[in-house]
C-alpha cells in the first residue's frame, strides 16, 4: 500500500442474519415448533455493499449518511470488531476508535479508579496515568467527584470522563462516533478546541462519523455519503453536507403520502424549487387541499408560516385575496425571496388549513382545523455560519392559484 495511505478499503460487503423463529430455552423451542403461523428460518440484511475509499495520512474524512445506512458497522470493521464477508481492509499504523465512550467502566468503582482503569485497557502504565490524571481530570471538569462511585454519576458525567480519557490514546488514527456532541455547551467548546489542534497535526489521521453537517464543513477535509450500504458521493465536505441534507427532505420534509393511492388527501405540501438554495433564490411550495362540501368554499382557506432556524418569521394567507375556492382539488403556489436570510440557515414552511369564524370581519373566530408536517429548505454556505447570525426577511409572500 501506499505509504501515504492510512487506510484503504476495498470492495467491502458486510450481511447479517435476521432470525424470525426466536427462542431463549429448550422449552421456547419446541412450543415454537407447534406455533401456528410460524415463520421459518431467517433473512440475510446486506448491510454494506461493496464500499471502497482511501483515506490519506493526516487527512480529517468524513462519513455521514442517515440511521441504518451501514455507517457504525462500517466503523466496527475498521476497528476490527467485525469481520467482512467480501474483501479487504488495511490500516497504515494505530488505531483508536471512540465508538462506544465509557465501555469498560465499572459502576461500582470511583472516578479515580475507573480513570486507571481505562487508562491500562489503552496501554498506559501506572506512572503514564500517574503523569496525566491531572489532566484528565481538569479537562473533564470533575475534580470534586472523583471519590464518588461511577454509579453515581450522571450519563453526561460519564461520558465527559471517557473522553478526557480516551483523547490521551497514543495513536496515529482516531475513529470518532458522533463525539462531538458530547457534553453541555462549554464542554463541547473544549472538545471544538482539541478536534481543531489534532486537525492540524497532520500525524493524525481522524475519520468523524457525525450527523451534525457543520461539523463536517469545519472539520473534514473530505466526505463520503453512505445510503443503503453503498457510498453515493465522495467529494468535498461542502458537497456532501448539502447532497446529505437532500436525502433527509426525501425521506422526512416532504409530506405527500406514498402509501395513498391518492397523494392528495386534505392538506398536503410540496417543495417546487430546489430544497438547497442559494441566497437570493425564491423559495417555492404548492399547497394541495381538497375540498368536498359547497359549504366548505368561502369558510376554509390555506396559509403558510415560515420559520427560519425554528424562530417563527411570517404567516400569511391566501383568504380575500382574489383566489376562488373550488369544490375538489385546489392547488396554491407560494414563493418567498431568501437574498436578506443567512447563509446556513434552515427554513420551515408549515401549511395550514383554517376555517373562517361565523363573522366574517372577526379573525379572532378563525381556527386552524388541519395541519400537516412542513416542507425544509436549507441556504447553502461555502462555510459554517456563525452563531447567533441576524437574517432579516424584507420580503413577503407571493402566490398563485
Amino acid at each position: 500500500m501506499n505509504k501515504n495511505i492510512a487506510i484503504s478499503v476495498n470492495n467491502i460487503h458486510k450481511t447479517f442474519r435476521l432470525p424470525h423463529d426466536q427462542h431463549s430455552g429448550v422449552k421456547q423451542y419446541i412450543l415454537n415448533l407447534f406455533r401456528r403461523n410460524r415463520v421459518k428460518g431467517y433473512e440475510n440484511q446486506h448491510v454494506l455493499k461493496g464500499i471502497n475509499f482511501e483515506i490519506k495520512k493526516g487527512e480529517f474524512f468524513g462519513i455521514v449518511g442517515r440511521n441504518g445506512s451501514g455507517k457504525s458497522t462500517l466503523l466496527k470493521l475498521l476497528a476490527g470488531i467485525y469481520v467482512p464477508d467480501k474483501g479487504s481492509i488495511v490500516v497504515n499504523g494505530t488505531l483508536v476508535p471512540f465508538i462506544e465512550l465509557g465501555v469498560g467502566f465499572n459502576p461500582e468503582l470511583t472516578g479515580r479508579e475507573n480513570v486507571y482503569l481505562n487508562g491500562a485497557l489503552l496501554g498506559f502504565s501506572r506512572n503514564q496515568m500517574d503523569e496525566m490524571y491531572d489532566e484528565i481530570v481538569e479537562f473533564a471538569e470533575l475534580k470534586k467527584f472523583m471519590d464518588q462511585k461511577l454509579k453515581n454519576y450522571s450519563s453526561g458525567m460519564q461520558v465527559r470522563l471517557a473522553f478526557s480519557i480516551a483523547i490521551r490514546a497514543e495513536t496515529d488514527i482516531l475513529v470518532l462516533d458522533e463525539v462531538l456532541a458530547v457534553g453541555d455547551e462549554a464542554f463541547q467548546r473544549k472538545c471544538s478546541d482539541y478536534f481543531s489542534k489534532i486537525r492540524d497535526d497532520k500525524n493524525k489521521t481522524v475519520i468523524l462519523v457525525t450527523h451534525d453537517m457543520a461539523s463536517v464543513k469545519k472539520y473534514c477535509d473530505r466526505a463520503v455519503l453512505i445510503k443503503n450500504g453503498e457510498i453515493v458521493l465522495e467529494g468535498s465536505p461542502l458537497d456532501v453536507a448539502n447532497e446529505y441534507t437532500l436525502i433527509n427532505f426525501d425521506a422526512a420534509s416532504t409530506t405527500t403520502n406514498d402509501d395513498k393511492k391518492n397523494d392528495i388527501y386534505a392538506l398536503a405540501i410540496k417543495p417546487i424549487s430546489e430544497r438547497v438554495l442559494k441566497s437570493g433564490n425564491d423559495m417555492t411550495v404548492e399547497i394541495l387541499y381538497k375540498l368536498d362540501k359547497e359549504s366548505d368554499l368561502e369558510m376554509l382557506f390555506p396559509s403558510v408560516a415560515l420559520y427560519i432556524n425554528n424562530t417563527p418569521i411570517v404567516f400569511d394567507t391566501i383568504r380575500d385575496k382574489g383566489v376562488k375556492n373550488k369544490i375538489g382539488i385546489n392547488k396554491v403556489k407560494y414563493s418567498y425571496p431568501t437574498k436578506d436570510i443567512s447563509e446556513g440557515s434552515e427554513i420551515k414552511v408549515v401549511a395550514e388549513l383554517w376555517q373562517r369564524g361565523r363573522n366574517r370581519d372577526d379573525d379572532t373566530e378563525a381556527a386552524f382545523i388541519d395541519t400537516k408536517d412542513a416542507a425544509i429548505f436549507k441556504i447553502s454556505s461555502s462555510k459554517e455560519s456563525p452563531n447567533g447570525d441576524i437574517f432579516r426577511t424584507r420580503g413577503e409572500w407571493g402566490y398563485d392559484s
